[in-house]
């Protein structure tokens, strides 16, 4: 996207609201993955 372009456009809200829908996931499934899984051992 070049300067001044029309963000608004039905391509660019697709674009945008598949980001926000896969930074959603990503941020709930992190959330479950360090829920599920123990903390990492320290090592001595």
């Amino acid at each position: 996207m070049g300067r001044g372009d029309n963000r608004h456009t039905p391509k660019m809200k697709r674009r945008k609201s598949q980001a926000k829908l896969k930074a959603r996931i990503k941020r709930k499934r992190d959330t479950a993955m360090a829920a599920k899984k123990p903390a990492p051992a320290k090592k001595k």
